[in-house]
């Protein structure tokens, strides 16, 4: 917010505008029964109405453009956290990345507008509403400002209590659904196993545990209510049994009128947003808020089963290096402990320089391949390493996924992300031209152009992403049918430019034929009966790999050498 100072000040003038209401509704209420209905002037009394009437009409206009102003300060502030999560999850290989950027980021976003409208809201309605009540009658505040600081004082009190039981809630809640995500897919397995019993006393304890902190999180959630009736409900009863009272020392039929619209109308309303708002909105982002920026806790590598078969690629002089850029060693891996294997026993090794096509039927765990290489999931068997050192390794790998995201900010601050230091200009537009960015740059503005991601299509964003990942100091590029929202030519290119990187190695989940023949080699996965070779031995001898290549459209782009 410090670097958004511009923003705060137009939010505060829109917000005076939008509170201005409240100030008049309440004074011209209390003008309209004084010095019109109850002397008999009734034209008095509709013009100091309809004065109202008007306020709450430039209220409502300041209430539009708050929104609008809210949306700038929160934007920014989204894909700073999203900046952070990427960063984490791809150059550290962090497994809660993917959970970060998909959900918790998200929720920090809702959940920070929310805190901003509330708590913005509340200060400058009460603020309308305390001057209103000043220029009534000052004996008026001695009436409704001690119970309103008392229920502010103790809902501040509960802030901190409330986030841990938040925490502890959401934490016993994610225990939860992990038990519920690995027990479902493994039912049968259970049931065939006689393991009924074993699994309903392990998502019980889970539910138990989870039941236990709902109440916890139940219990506080009473003192918010406690807080809100004697801010916010307690001024009103309070001015009514004080009614006698304050006539009898001047203040007027219409003042304590107003007066009474001011804390039911206002004061009630928003404090009632606050506590509820920000009791809930608040603890919720204190806690993602604090995930998210958290240090990711350090894993060890899996320990080595053995090795099988061996698939190899690259060059010869890529073979004669102690250190293979890839290497797999009898993975296993299964969405939870009872699931059916996506990968079991896979042996993969690749030489620095090869170029490695992973194709198969959907569903069947290119993608897992990925992400495993990456680091962002952790076999239950085998051993993963990258150059020699066991996944995840930073700098090692940079996975470019098929949704590219594009964050806001200038070209350059994009395409340098996965760079610790700036990228010469001249380095970057060489990427831009060899990857098949530069007509896009060009047509942006050039390095230094501010880069709108909703006016990208989904090919644009993957060119960018690209063109990122190709300037990151990782050697190892994983394309997940990264470029299936590019054309044909498009496509090659940016693999041409990915083979052609100097000491580079390319895995390419393909999606069209002309990619698989682009590699040379190709890894067809097909459950247990995974096979690899060149293209002319596949057909031969893989009758999956026949069927996939009989649906796909043969049109390869050569590759240099």
């Amino acid at each position: 917010m410090r670097d958004r100072w511009r923003v705060l000040v137009r939010l505060g003038a829109w917000s005076v505008l939008e509170a201005g209401q409240t100030f008049v509704v309440g004074y011209a209420l209390a003008r309209a029964l004084d010095a019109g209905f109850l002397t008999g002037n009734a034209r008095t009394g509709l013009l100091w109405l309809g004065a109202a009437g008007l306020a709450v009409c430039a209220g409502a206009y300041g209430t539009g453009r708050v929104y609008g102003v809210v949306a700038e300060l929160v934007e920014p502030a989204r894909d700073r956290l999203v900046s952070a999560v990427v960063a984490r999850g791809v150059r550290e290989a962090d497994t809660g990345a993917l959970s970060g950027l998909t959900q918790q980021v998200e929720i920090a976003r809702d959940t920070l507008a929310g805190v901003v409208m509330v708590t913005r809201s509340f200060l400058f309605t009460a603020a309308g509403a305390l001057i209103g009540l000043f220029s009534l009658a000052p004996l008026l505040l001695t009436i409704v400002l001690p119970p309103l600081l008392a229920g502010m004082a103790l809902f501040a009190a509960t802030l901190g209590p409330l986030a841990r039981r938040q925490e502890a809630f959401l934490a016993a809640d994610e225990a939860l659904a992990q038990e519920l995500g690995a027990l479902f897919p493994a039912l049968r397995d259970v049931t065939a196993a006689g393991a009924e019993e074993r699994a309903a006393d392990a998502v019980g304890e889970r539910t138990d545990a989870e039941l236990r902190a709902a109440r916890a999180l139940a219990r506080w959630s009473v003192a918010r209510v406690a807080a809100l009736a004697v801010g916010g409900e307690l001024p009103a009863v309070l001015l009514l049994v004080t009614a006698p009272w304050l006539l009898g020392r001047g203040v007027t039929p219409g003042a304590l009128v107003g007066a009474l619209a001011y804390v039911t109308q206002s004061l009630l309303p928003a404090l009632h947003n606050l506590v509820h708002g920000l009791g809930t909105s608040g603890s919720r982002l204190t806690v993602v808020l604090r995930r998210l920026t958290r240090d990711a806790p350090p894993r060890e590598a899996p320990p080595d089963q053995g090795r099988g078969a061996v698939f190899s690629g690259g060059s010869a002089a890529g073979r004669d290096r102690p250190a293979p850029a890839l290497s797999l060693t009898s993975v296993t891996f299964a969405y939870g402990p009872a699931g059916d294997p996506v990968l079991h026993d896979l042996d993969l090794t690749l030489a620095e320089g090869a170029h490695l096509a992973v194709v198969g039927p959907s569903g069947i765990g290119k993608s897992t391949l990925t992400a495993l290489v990456a680091g962002l999931l952790t076999p239950q068997h085998g051993t993963i390493r990258v150059y020699g050192r066991p996944v995840p390794a930073p700098q090692a790998a940079v996975l470019i996924p098929q949704e590219a995201y594009v964050p806001t900010g200038t070209l350059a601050e994009n395409l340098a992300l996965f760079r610790s230091d700036p990228v010469p200009e001249a380095e970057l537009l060489a990427a831009a031209e060899a990857v098949g960015l530069a007509p896009l740059l060009r047509a942006l503005g050039g390095p230094g152009a501010t880069v709108a991601p909703a006016e990208l299509s989904a090919g644009e964003r993957q060119l960018i992403a690209l063109t990122r990942a190709y300037l990151s100091p990782a050697p190892l590029a994983l394309l997940d049918e990264a470029t299936c929202h590019l054309d044909p030519e498009a496509e090659a290119r940016a693999e041409r430019a990915f083979a052609a990187r100097p000491g580079g190695t390319l895995i390419v989940v393909a999606h069209r034929i002309s990619s698989a023949l682009r590699a040379e080699r190709i890894l067809v996965m097909d459950g247990a009966r995974t096979a690899c070779g060149t293209h002319g031995e596949l057909l031969r001898t893989c009758e999956l790999y026949r069927d996939l290549a009989g649906g796909w459209t043969t049109h390869p782009a050569p590759l240099p050498g």
